[in-house]
């Protein structure tokens, strides 16, 4: 699966900070917004595994040309075809449930796009990566899958002039860009030559549950706004709300809602979670503030017995 609930978290943050967290009963429109933003992760996923099999067919093609050629040289008639012959693109591009979900999200980017392709081929060329890959003519899986990983990792996911493209293309692939990248390398890795068939068609979420939560902490912490935001403000009379990001304030209305209404989670976790969003998006000092808060906020739950946590280890 490529989110977690980390990620899920982040998404239900960019949506609220979009939406600015008003109270309203219609937020059907701002749901259908979050849950189209993660869908989309999976079209970015699609998308850089595609350009993979796009660069695969490209060096194909260079090989035909060469080959047929009016002066072609006794390389070019019998060139290496180590890279053509790359075990695990040529199993992405024979896999037929990945043709399916490409076909289904209707990913033909690169028919339209194709100087990307190019660009990614020849920086591949141009690679020390390359050089040292095609010293020998025969390769076996290991070294194969190695090699793609390195390109992947040192070429594809570092690109600026791809990274220009995706934020062209679509606003939300910038946030999800390290999490599908982290996704693409982490299975490129693990790859066997026995992996099933839809290894590289992961799901986006673990399970229902995951989807579920997405929506309802969503949900919730909309619907309590005014009572979620009255706490913060009692909590924050010192600061001038002025001063305190509006990331942080979108956060901590998360945090409570979670505290709050999601009892099989233990407090320990919100509280982690909602610190670590902080510290990638928020301001340096983000996550001492928002510590802060939550902890006088879990003493006063604790001593009041508000706190409805069920199962073990959940305080």
């Amino acid at each position: 699966m490529m989110l977690n609930r980390r990620h899920i978290r982040v998404k239900v943050m960019q949506t609220m900070y979009a939406f600015k967290g008003s109270e309203s009963d219609d937020f059907s429109k701002d749901q259908k917004f979050l849950l189209y933003s993660i869908d989309n992760m999976y079209n970015l996923y699609l998308l850089l595994i595609s350009l993979l099999i796009e660069v695969q067919k490209r060096a194909e093609n260079d090989l035909k040309k060469k080959q047929n050629k009016h002066l072609a040289t006794k390389e070019d008639k019998d060139p290496n075809r180590k890279f053509i012959n790359n075990q695990i693109l040529k199993s992405l591009k024979e896999n037929l449930p990945l043709a399916d979900q490409l076909k289904a999200h209707n990913i033909n980017n690169w028919d339209l796009d194709g100087e990307y392709v190019d660009l990614i081929f020849k920086d591949i060329l141009a690679s020390d990566l390359y050089k040292v890959y095609m010293q020998t003519r025969v390769s076996d899986f290991k070294e194969d899958k190695n090699f793609l990983v390195d390109v992947f990792k040192d070429i594809i996911a570092p690109n600026e002039k791809l990274y220009d493209y995706m934020e062209d293309k679509n606003l939300t692939w910038l946030d999800d860009l390290p999490t599908v990248n982290t996704t693409i390398l982490k299975l490129l890795r693990k790859v066997k030559e026995t992996s099933p068939e839809n290894y590289f068609t992961p799901k986006l979420y673990k399970d229902i549950d995951d989807k579920q939560f997405a929506i309802d902490l969503f949900k919730k912490t909309l619907l309590k706004s005014t009572a979620i935001n009255t706490e913060i403000d009692q909590k924050t009379k010192n600061w001038d709300s002025d001063r305190i990001a509006t990331v942080d304030y979108v956060l901590l209305q998360m945090a409570i809602c979670e505290l709050n209404n999601f009892p099989s989670i233990p407090v320990k976790v919100t509280i982690n979670e909602y610190l670590e969003i902080s510290k990638e998006y928020s301001t340096p000092k983000s996550s001492i503030f928002i510590n802060g808060i939550l902890d006088k906020l879990v003493k006063e739950y604790e001593a009041s017995g508000e706190l409805n946590k069920i199962g073990r280890g959940l305080m």
